[in-house]
């Protein structure tokens, strides 16, 4: 029985693993269509595209697998991610850029993670493993030195305070949604989530219709690529990952991201990133992998006894 669950574990434990790689991934290219796409949409607008095309997306998935409305319970968790991770942190992170170089911006929103950590410690009584809490001082060291090499050091008050309200919005949303998954599916929360998170972008409905009619065909279609890929299938893999493992390891995971954005702004838009940026990347990986190291488990049928 005790290899059966164990065995078990293992398998999740890969599913979980897969999962992530895909939002990892998903989420790095997001960086480079919201730089193509945002020279002809607002940032509002852009995120209401954004989450208009994933709920629509997620509908049909949600319809076809035939899963209803969630629970009552999952409902607090699904706002909450809804409004403060899929509407204020998208807004804000859009916005916020616009006046932030690369630098700033990555020293200021790489706080998320170690947001979600204290968070998740504290609210959600995940405690503070010491080398979680060395991974993610490690990996903001490395995604800190990757901004900095690539960017020109300046920066408003008003971007510095955008990219921190995008930071703060994603370490509440994540938190916000664990406790949700324990009583909905990762398809119901992620779907429910963005369609309150289009609600809550409604405002921007009319810059979003009067810019859909004078953008190039190619800025509306990189939109349409944010809403399938990096919102409605990144989100529902990060979803159906935290249902299987704490929000802080997992949030420590989105340390890759900037690298990936280095090496596929290498290979799509010919920016070659200097040494620094790649020492800065392996620095954020290192801290990755120590965050997620797990204390070794003594074997019981290997103990001695008297």
């Amino acid at each position: 029985m005790t290899e059966e669950i164990l065995s078990e574990s293992r398998k999740n434990d890969r599913k979980a693993t897969v999962a992530i790689t895909i939002t990892v991934l998903l989420w790095a290219s997001a960086f480079v269509g919201i730089r193509y796409s945002g020279e002809d949409f607002t940032p509002g607008s852009l995120a209401l595209g954004r989450l208009l095309v994933g709920l629509l997306a997620l509908g049909v998935v949600l319809m076809v697998r035939g899963e209803g409305l969630p629970p009552r319970a999952a409902w607090p968790g699904i706002i909450g991610a809804g409004v403060f991770w899929f509407a204020l942190y998208t807004v804000a992170l859009n916005w916020g850029e616009r006046y932030t170089d690369a630098g700033t911006a990555a020293l200021i929103v790489g706080t998320g993670p170690i947001l979600v950590a204290l968070l998740g410690g504290w609210l959600l009584k995940e405690g503070f493993p010491t080398r979680l809490l060395i991974g993610l001082a490690v990996a903001f060291v490395g995604t800190a030195v990757v901004g900095l090499s690539n960017g020109n050091g300046h920066a408003t008050t008003q971007g510095a305070l955008l990219c921190l309200v995008a930071a703060a919005g994603n370490a509440i949303g994540v938190v916000a949604q664990k406790p949700a998954l324990k009583h909905a599916s990762a398809l119901q929360v992620t779907a429910f989530s963005c369609a309150v998170g289009v609600l809550a972008c409604l405002p921007f409905a009319g810059s979003l219709t009067t810019e859909l009619s004078t953008a190039p065909m190619s800025s509306t279609l990189a939109m349409v690529y944010l809403g399938l890929l990096p919102t409605a299938l990144a989100f529902h893999t990060w979803a159906y990952a935290l249902s299987r493992t704490t929000a802080g390891k997992l949030g420590a995971t989105t340390y890759v991201v900037p690298v990936l954005v280095v090496l596929l702004s290498w290979l799509l838009l010919s920016e070659v990133p200097t040494p620094v940026a790649l020492g800065g990347g392996a620095l954020s990986l290192l801290g990755v992998a120590v965050s997620r190291m797990r204390r070794r488990r003594v074997d019981p049928t290997s103990a001695v006894t008297d």
